[in-house]
Order: structure tokens, then sequence, then C-alpha cells
């Protein structure tokens, strides 16, 4: 299926590794060019080199700190015209309300919240000045089904989600589509050091790691392929009358 992705251009955030990476990987086989951002310049070189090897796109990377207002501000600026904004980076700590203090919920905030509004406020200007273009959230199951023991991320995703709603009810009015993705529990690399450091602490052998999996739906967390494959479709014009909402990725949970 062509997705009509072709010579587009795309700023995927938290776009090194995990979920990031899998959905750069998609946009570029659909023929996307690239803006890739994370912290570290090199996994960033890495991931870069990665696509440009097996896809015939441009690939541009910037190393930077979108909870550091000025480091947004030039991201911002540096990627003013692209066609498509993937909001994607951000770490919230588990914990529940005693393990997060003020100084810890803010600074857990300031990436992922904070960080995928001020962003989006910048590009959806150009959009809408431009008449064209989609933003796409990824936020999180706890949304929908909050944990005590991930408290401020089941605050923050419900604050996104409504964000993403909220907007996506009047960016049509421009001609920009706002849409989000709900993952569940997904594979990548840091959930699995997160469960080898646990099997270490807790079973003596972090190669036990499988044994500290929470149950999930087909026996296993989403990959972040899947997440990718949905939010390559919901940023295509495959969805083009799709705006305000936020799908679920969860396998029923």
């Amino acid at each position: 299926m062509d997705l009509g992705l072709e010579n587009k251009f795309a700023l995927v955030t938290g776009g090194s590794k995990g979920i990031g990476l899998a959905i750069a990987k998609i946009l570029a086989a659909e023929g996307c060019n690239l803006h890739l951002a994370s912290r570290t310049e090199a996994d960033l070189a890495i991931a870069a080199d990665d696509i440009r090897q097996s896809h015939n796109v441009g690939v541009e990377i910037h190393s930077c700190d979108l909870s550091q207002k000025a480091e947004l501000d030039q991201l911002a600026a540096n990627c003013a015209d692209v066609d498509i904004l993937v909001n994607n980076a951000g770490a919230i700590p588990r914990g529940g309300l005693a393990d997060i203090d003020d100084d810890g919920l803010r600074e857990a905030w300031e990436l992922k919240l904070f960080g995928y509004i001020n962003l989006s406020r910048h590009i959806y200007g150009n959009m809408k000045t431009r008449g064209s273009g989609i933003i796409a959230n990824v936020i999180g199951s706890a949304a929908q089904n909050p944990s005590p023991g991930y408290i401020a991320g089941a605050m923050a995703n419900v604050a996104l989600q409504n964000f993403t709603i909220a907007l996506g009810k009047e960016s049509p009015e421009f001609g920009v589509r706002v849409v989000g993705v709900h993952p569940a529990l997904t594979l990548t690399e840091r959930y699995r050091r997160q469960l080898e450091t646990a099997a270490e602490r807790q079973l003596g052998d972090k190669n036990r790691w499988q044994e500290l999996q929470t149950p999930m739906p087909f026996g296993r967390p989403t990959d972040a392929e899947e997440v990718a494959n949905l939010v390559a479709f919901l940023v295509s014009e495959k969805a083009s009358y799709t705006s305000g909402v936020v799908m679920n990725l969860t396998g029923g949970l």
C-alpha cells in the first residue's frame, strides 16, 4: 500500500532509539525525508547512518534537550517547514505519589508533557499558515488505564490525550490533522534494561528478565514496529479524514 509519504519531511523526536527509531525507519521506507532529534548525538549518528544505508532519503540529526526552552526553540526553527511532526521524546519515571517529590514531578513532565505542547505550538503555527500538516503524539495507555505505580506518567498522558483531542478538533479548519497513539508496554531497549536490572536485583540473574514481564495480551508486550506501523498510517494520506482522535494499541487491555 502506498501511503503517499514519498518526498515528505518529518521530524521525529526521541528518534534515535526505541519507538522513535522504529517510526523513523517506517517513514523512511515510505520515502519520507527525516529530521531526527534526541539528546545523544552518537546515537543519532548511528540511527541516521543505518537509515541512509537502507533507504534513499535525506536524514538530518539534531542533538538537543527538549526540556530546555532554548534548545526546543532552536529545533523548531531548524524544522519549521516539516510536513509531519511526531512527538515521541519522553521518559517519565515509575513510582507512586510518595516516590516523586515536586522537583521530580516537574522534571519528569518538562520533556514529555511540556515538550510535546511547546514544540507543537511552534510547528502547528507554521502548518496553519501553510494550510497543511500532521502532528502525531505517541502518548501511552496509562492515560486510560492508570496505575498508582506510574502516577506521574498517568497524569501526563491524560493531559496529552486531551491536548491531542482538543487541538485536533480545531486543526481541520486550517488543513492540519492532529492524532495520537496509546501504546501499551512496549519492548524497547529501555524497557528491557529496566527488566534486566530488576531481574538482577530480585532473581540474581539479569538473563531471567522475561520472568518479570507483566502479563499481556497475546503473551507479550507491544513491539516498537507495531507502534510505528500505526503512526505511519495515521500520518499518511490513507487517514486523511482522521483528526482529534487517539488510537489504542493495547491488545484489548
